[in-house]
């Protein structure tokens, strides 16, 4: 398609969901499914206006899917309530690694024993589709920093951490298909790809999140004037940190997520300590007066989270668009839509189920937790990146059909019912 006629779509698609924001916004389904309407109506399916070979556009798509993730990942940082408990984090630590782990074992035996898959591109296939999305997933997400609402916040923190989490099961089902080392007897994978990738990934973005915060605090605490531009500062961030972790080997999109809830955890704290010693202060002398700026400047996580909310929205609708003109009538078949089915009906309710056993969490809470597994862009990005990394041509047009249908359905299904589960079974009290 010319240039053109890329320009006119997108702006057609841009305006229309500027002018129809609050229509959208009181409709019982997401906005989802109406960029994904327009890209079917739009692509091969329908009238064939455009098309979008994610095979041949593997670079573009990837770099795209990227951006988009790491961005939702940081959002989703900022969003952690605060302070971080060992109480708090238990479930989503066992949803984004146990339950993640336990929905590629299901997607991949599926596979293998229905499909008659290689057991490499069965673990690859389980590895793309297990981790929940942070991009298209909003709607079941933390609304805003330290929204208390229990289901909101396991599925965000999940979110934000199985996306990272997922990585070692992609590199094991390339290595099993001999596009990885994994050592003898898997002990490369397991020390580089497991161990060593998952915790300097944490450190870096703990470090990066807690030296950034302390830095744009000392900036502003000793030049109350001092311009920071929190936007580009909390951009900055992501990209340092993912910098770092992929010139060491560590999972980036853990460092970036890691990296946003350290740097609100670090400045809320700053902030206390601000206040704390503003209120000696006036207790020692009645007369104190205290500007707003000067008792609670503004903090570098809160400014940069509604400039990359509006970025999030921006991708979820091109990238949505671009799904639509991906699919073709073949890709509906017998394989996809069962492989669909069991995710959703089987897989993740039950790996949900599984990984929670030994906690008190309620059954409704489960229930809940495991219907909204949105899967989405983070799986197109692994797939991207598996396609990148030599997957071969037949290999890669199998995952790509069953891998398109599944976020597909999805949104459909999710994107429908999440508004009227919402408001029927979790009402805020």
């Amino acid at each position: 398609m010319e240039a053109g006629n890329w320009f006119l779509l997108i702006g057609v698609l841009m305006l229309g969901r500027g002018l129809t924001s609050t229509i959208l916004a009181r409709s019982p389904f997401s906005s989802s499914i109406v960029y994904l309407i327009i890209g079917l109506i739009a692509g091969p399916m329908v009238l064939n206006i455009f098309r979008f070979n994610p095979i041949t556009e593997a670079p573009l798509l990837e770099t795209l899917t990227e951006v988009a993730v790491l961005i939702s990942l940081f959002s989703a940082g900022i969003k952690m309530p605060v302070p971080v408990t060992v109480k708090q984090w238990t479930r989503p630590v066992l949803l984004a690694w146990l339950s993640m782990t336990l929905t590629v074992a299901l997607v991949a035996a599926f596979t293998y024993f229905i499909f008659n898959f290689p057991i490499g591109l069965a673990i690859l296939l389980g590895a793309i589709l297990a981790p929940t999305d942070p991009v298209l997933a909003t709607d079941v997400q933390s609304r805003h920093p330290g929204d208390k609402d229990h289901l909101r916040f396991n599925l965000t923190c999940e979110a934000g951490m199985n996306d990272g989490s997922a990585f070692p099961f992609v590199m094991l089902g390339l290595g099993l298909l001999g596009l990885h080392e994994l050592g003898d007897s898997g002990w490369k994978w397991i020390t580089l790809d497991v161990l060593w990738a998952t915790s300097a990934a944490i450190a870096i973005g703990i470090c990066g999140g807690v030296l950034l915060a302390q830095v744009g605090w000392r900036l502003r605490g000793t030049e109350l004037k001092h311009e920071v531009l929190d936007d580009l500062v909390g951009f900055g961030l992501i990209a340092l940190v993912y910098g770092i972790s992929l010139s060491v080997g560590a999972w980036g999109f853990l460092a970036v997520f890691f990296s946003g809830v350290a740097l609100r955890q670090r400045e809320l704290k700053l902030s206390e300590r601000r206040s704390r010693k503003i209120e000696m202060a006036k207790r020692k002398d009645s007369s104190l007066e205290v500007s707003p700026e000067d008792a609670a400047p503004p903090i570098i996580s809160v400014e940069a989270l509604v400039f990359g909310a509006h970025l999030e929205r921006l991708s979820e609708m091109l990238l949505v668009f671009l799904l639509g003109g991906m699919l073709a009538f073949q890709f509906w078949n017998w394989q996809s839509i069962s492989l669909a089915i069991f995710l959703f009906v089987v897989a993740r309710p039950l790996s949900v189920y599984l990984s929670l056993a030994g906690t008190n969490t309620t059954w409704k809470l489960r229930s809940m937790i495991g219907w909204f597994g949105v899967r989405g862009i983070g799986s197109i990005y692994y797939l991207m990146y598996a396609i990148q990394h030599g997957l071969d041509k037949t290999h890669a047009n199998q995952l790509t059909q069953l891998t398109l249908v599944v976020i597909t359905l999805s949104i459909i299904v999710h994107g429908t019912s999440v508004k009227p589960i919402m408001e029927k079974f979790w009402r805020r009290k």
